[in-house]
């Protein structure tokens, strides 16, 4: 019998299994339940703004978001959207998962700590964002009501969801600090490292190499 949470049912293929084993033993509780929250907002915002999703990709999508948080990619030297985006599509693309498909699973979650621009994209990409913006920020939190919310939360708990979940950003990022010049992420080390230093977007320009 597939599983369902809040009227949602969680995708039951061998692509959404495999998805869901690897990336229980690749991240912490605090992740797996948080990605899987993820998938669970994001479809019901799908439902509540009329969007048709494949939800295999969505799920697989909101799985890997956080991916490149986890300890094997903090020396990446790179945006760790980008790391889990990347592993998403070559386990998509490893499962014949046809590769404009996998694209859609990559631009979800390369794009989701950019705001607004995933909005007009397709809904595969706009809902793995719409589901981390519910989860994290709290926007939308009210598009849903008191039972659903209490549903998903009683099926993956959020216990001091807040600390716990910037602790997390903070250490999947503060090996590659270069990698936030441009985006949210900045604030995170700015909050746990008096002595990180933002990168200052009007200084780089000042100080290129072009002469005026």
């Amino acid at each position: 019998m597939t599983e369902q949470i809040a009227g949602i049912e969680i995708p039951d293929s061998r692509i959404a299994k495999e998805a869901t084993e690897l990336i229980r033993e690749a991240t912490t509780d605090l992740v797996f339940h948080h990605s899987r929250r993820v998938f669970l907002w994001g479809a019901l915002q799908g439902e509540r703004r009329g969007l048709t999703v494949d939800r295999e990709l969505l799920y697989v999508g909101a799985l890997f978001h956080d991916l490149g948080l986890s300890e094997p990619y903090r020396g990446s030297g790179r945006r760790f959207e980008i790391d889990g985006a990347d592993e998403a599509r070559a386990f998509l693309l490893s499962h014949g998962v046809p590769p404009e498909s996998a694209r859609l699973v990559w631009e979800g979650i390369a794009l989701h700590t950019t705001p607004e621009i995933p909005t007009h994209m397709a809904p595969e990409v706009a809902l793995v964002t719409a589901g981390v913006e519910l989860d994290v920020l709290g926007i939308g939190y009210h598009d849903v009501s008191d039972e659903i919310r209490a549903a998903v939360t009683a099926a993956h708990p959020r216990p001091d969801f807040k600390q716990q979940i910037l602790a997390a950003f903070n250490e999947g990022i503060a090996p590659r600090p270069e990698t936030t010049f441009g985006n949210i992420k900045a604030d995170v080390l700015a909050h746990y490292d008096a002595d990180f230093v933002r990168p200052d977007f009007v200084e780089v320009i000042l100080k290129s190499d072009w002469p005026e």
